[in-house]
């Protein structure tokens, strides 16, 4: 399944069914009156979140949905049928925006929400909503009335817990596979993670929180270089940031400044979420590298910065055990 996380779709509600001029006509009932009946509403279009999505793929071929007409009222003070609801269903975490990109619809932030994007529109009265004392037999009925339409943006941001950062080639993929039954693709080149990738890590039967990984950050995101900013919205909801750095680098304190600034540029709040540093890649470093580099990469970021190795799994489980920790305390 291909994965997208934006797409732009246009949806129109059902227009109201029409009254109708009737009149009563039966053996043996003189002066029967009017009886036409009002036109049915037309049908509205709703979004709701359902659980099991993770892509609006289903909304790149698909873009236009447009809810039915009300039936038309009839004889015998029948009403016309109201039109079906029209539903999108859209994966947890997406965002309605206006045709301007900007002005926000609806957050759906839990399984179940639904918003209504257009409504539809009302029937038209029969003529027998005009009856009166002075006015025994109208033969007026309305049309009915137009239902709405729009065009709007759909934004996915994926849930998770926590968010793997870095600069490309960290060893993110790498990670997230040795933690989770996520499969990224894995390869010796930058930007073999070209979409978020989602995996859930089991500590134990108790406890568990959701990693994402996004592709990798080089210096100028925030302008739009490499593949920019396009996926930092997937992490803007996460309770804390996993940020690996490349230890078999020379100066991983200045990979680790470039990340940082791009967070920062970026906004969204990215830079004031709680940070687990780790120094990753032990495996390709020497016990002398990896002391000096370890000292440089905490006088850079002013914590202290963890050990790991995804390849090995060195280290690993302490890392886990410190995102665990920071996101139950930032459940409550």
């Amino acid at each position: 399944m291909k994965f997208l996380d934006e797409a732009k779709v246009y949806v129109r509600s059902g227009d109201g069914g029409d009254g109708v001029v009737a009149f009563r006509r039966e053996k043996f009932i003189e002066f029967g009156g009017p009886d036409g009946g009002d036109g049915g509403k037309g049908g509205d279009v709703w979004a709701e979140a359902v659980d099991g999505l993770n892509t609006l793929i289903d909304y790149r071929y698909a873009q236009h949905f447009k809810a039915r007409k009300g039936g038309n009222g009839a004889g015998s003070d029948r009403t016309g049928a109201k039109a079906p609801d029209v539903v999108l269903k859209l994966p947890l975490g997406t965002q309605i925006l206006a045709e301007d990109r900007e002005t926000l619809i609806a957050d759906l932030d839990a399984v179940g929400k639904r918003v209504l994007l257009a409504r539809g529109g009302d029937g038209g009265r029969g003529n027998a909503q005009f009856k009166s004392s002075t006015n025994r037999a109208p033969r007026r009925a309305d049309k009915g009335w137009p239902g709405e339409e729009r065009w709007i943006w759909l934004r996915l941001k994926l849930l998770a817990d926590a968010g793997l950062v870095g600069l490309p080639n960290a060893g993110k993929s790498t990670f997230l596979a040795a933690v989770s039954a996520a499969r990224p693709k894995i390869a010796d080149y930058p930007f073999t993670t070209l979409f978020p990738q989602l995996g859930v890590v089991r500590l134990n039967a108790s406890e568990e929180f959701v990693l994402a990984d996004i592709p990798g950050l080089i210096e100028g995101a925030a302008e739009g270089a490499g593949l920019g900013t396009r996926f930092l919205g997937h992490v803007e909801r996460c309770r804390v940031l996993l940020h690996l750095v490349d230890g078999s680098q020379p100066d991983p304190a200045a990979a680790w400044r470039l990340v940082r600034h791009e967070l920062v540029e970026y906004g969204g709040g990215l830079s004031e979420k709680p940070e687990v540093v780790v120094l990753n890649k032990l495996d390709a470093m020497t016990p002398q590298a990896r002391a000096a580099r370890h000292r440089a990469l905490e006088r850079a970021c002013g914590q202290e910065v963890m050990l790991a190795s995804g390849a090995t799994g060195e280290g690993v489980a302490q890392v886990l055990r410190r995102l665990m920790d920071v996101v139950r305390a930032a459940r409550g």
